[in-house]
């Protein structure tokens, strides 16, 4: 496997406490729901019903997992009327997920072809 150079490497050995937080945001990004709810927020703001639409999930489960995120503070949250619309926090998430489906494509991309 190939690893590319990192132009925004942590600058200095991170603590006990970065090392936690980021297990903390890594498993959250872990449920293949979450996944693809922060995926589709990379395209900009959208509500419960697009995202519902996005992943494919239930309604019920899908505001469960926006809840989380937004606890976890990954996503920001307006209102728009009645609308709660939700949108990634930074772009540093934007990159985390990208970079995540990136690693996904390559490891599919370098799977032996079996007849």
């Amino acid at each position: 496997m190939h690893l590319s150079t990192a132009h925004d490497a942590h600058p200095r050995t991170p603590g006990e406490e970065q090392f936690a937080l980021a297990a903390e945001i890594l498993a959250l990004l872990g449920d293949r729901t979450r996944l693809t709810l922060l995926h589709a927020l990379t395209g900009g703001e959208a509500d419960v019903t697009t995202l519902t639409e996005a992943c494919g999930a239930a309604r019920p489960a899908v505001s469960q997992h926006l809840a989380r995120l937004r606890l976890a503070g990954l996503v920001n949250t307006r209102k728009e009327g009645r609308r709660v619309i939700y949108a990634l926090r930074d772009g540093h998430l934007r990159r985390l997920v990208d970079e995540a489906l990136n690693v996904a494509d390559h490891r599919l991309s370098d799977r032996p072809v079996h007849d």
